[in-house]
């Protein structure tokens, strides 16, 4: 009998892909706790024994890498350094029976909404009376927090839907509990997200509560930043910029995917917006909320695109000026209705195409950090690197945005709060020195 078989099971989960793969992870590791087994994320020390791996179905790449990651969790099965793999997320949920097949040594597949199921495998009870018990997978001071799951949109590339099912949202009681025990935990800054933010309540409550869902969040005591993800566009609730305006804690920043500018594009995407319409509410949120920080995403390659498309967008960029840009190539994927249209570009003339378009934003990226010099802003400490501190402003996202590296001969604390002068600045960078 193998000595490892005397141990008691460690679990290590592997996360791949979005926030929200982050937060299933993180509250799968809530369940397993509560069942009294060792659990840990993304383990350097290797002195686990069972591994799932919580995998991305999103596009191409994102396959690709979960497929890797699963194949080298096999290969250290097969040296006899694993007990069990596991494998749960969008890629199991879509194509199980297919990797089933493909990779035989897998212990087994799971879909996204089959926690219970994974449970299973360890004896352990599903817990519903766990809201905001799981382990975080971030940094103490911050945590994603999902409101609703799936969506109800028809965006003709997008296969989240065919993973996720439509939109569920969670009640609002629910989520300001969830709240709560994360900031008694030490979070101060929570970043809402969803498939889709806006349509939250619809299920339930039969109107947007998004709104309201942000008063009451404002409402807990030692929430210092409120931050919100993936806000749809069209038929965009207005009231959540005078709940931002009104609610200090809530910050000034909207991450919006807008995925095009071309109406040929948009109409192809089914994003149920023209270009003109997507100008006004730019004009509109500003108007509401001077100052506020938009992100927003961008899709290069689409079936159809042409090199007036791109220039459209180009303009689109230089017109609108936005604080964050990120962009994907198109991913051709079966069971969305743009499977049908002709993919008509290679991955390289892709690339070269969102390369482009980033170059336009990087310019206004540099140009609007530059007015950024000379002023303070109230910037939260994420980690230290090589003697340096890295922190974010409130018009900053975790990884996706900008980071304000911070210099001090005075050691400065993880998860606080300091006010920082900016005095350099990049194309994606601020540098600044804390000022009393």
């Amino acid at each position: 009998m193998k000595v490892r078989t005397l141990k008691k099971d460690k679990v290590n989960i592997i996360t791949l892909g979005c926030s929200k793969n982050m937060v299933d992870s993180e509250v799968l590791s809530g369940q397993l706790l509560a069942n009294d087994i060792g659990v840990v994320h993304e383990n350097k020390k290797l002195d686990h024994n069972i591994v799932i791996v919580n995998t991305c179905g999103f596009i191409e790449k994102a396959k690709e890498e979960s497929i890797n990651t699963i194949l080298r969790q096999v290969d250290l099965k097969h040296k006899g350094k694993l007990d069990k793999v596991y494998v749960t997320g969008c890629l199991s949920h879509r194509y199980k029976d297919d990797l089933a097949k493909e990779i035989p040594d897998v212990d087994a597949w799971f879909g996204t909404m089959e926690l219970p199921l994974i449970l299973k495998q360890f004896e352990a009870d599903y817990k519903t009376e766990l809201l905001g018990e799981r382990l975080l997978a971030t940094p103490s001071h911050y945590a994603y927090l999902k409101i609703s799951e799936g969506c109800n949109r028809t965006c003709s590339f997008c296969a989240i839907p065919l993973m996720r099912g439509n939109h569920v949202s969670k009640t609002m009681e629910d989520i300001v509990k969830e709240a709560e025990l994360l900031v008694k935990r030490g979070v101060k800054e929570i970043l809402l997200i969803a498939q889709e933010l806006t349509y939250y309540g619809l299920d339930i409550y039969k109107k947007r509560m998004l709104p309201d869902l942000l008063h009451r969040l404002a409402d807990i005591k030692g929430l210092v930043w409120i931050r919100l993800h993936y806000a749809y566009p069209s038929k965009f609730p207005m009231e959540i910029l005078d709940v931002m305006k009104e609610r200090e804690n809530i910050c000034n920043y909207l991450d919006m995917p807008l995925q095009h500018a071309a109406n040929n594009m948009l109409q192809a995407m089914k994003r149920q917006i023209s270009r003109e319409e997507m100008e006004e509410l730019i004009w509109a949120v500003r108007e509401k909320v001077p100052g506020i920080c938009l992100r927003t995403t961008l899709i290069a390659g689409f079936p159809g695109e042409t090199r007036e498309d791109v220039e459209e967008l180009k303009m689109f960029l230089q017109k609108q000026r936005f604080d964050r840009v990120g962009i994907f190539t198109y991913s051709h994927e079966e069971g969305t209705t743009a499977h049908a249209l002709k993919d008509n570009l290679t991955a390289e003339e892709k690339e070269e195409r969102a390369n482009e378009i980033m170059e336009v934003q990087q310019e206004i990226s540099h140009e609007l950090n530059q007015e950024k010099v000379g002023k303070v802003f109230k910037v939260l400490v994420d980690k230290k690197e090589s003697g340096r501190y890295l922190g974010r402003s409130e018009f900053d996202s975790v990884e996706v945005d900008n980071e304000v590296i911070i210099a001090s001969d005075k050691k400065l604390e993880i998860g606080e709060f300091y006010n920082v002068k900016i005095t350099k600045a990049f194309d994606y960078d601020l540098e600044g020195e804390v000022v009393n």
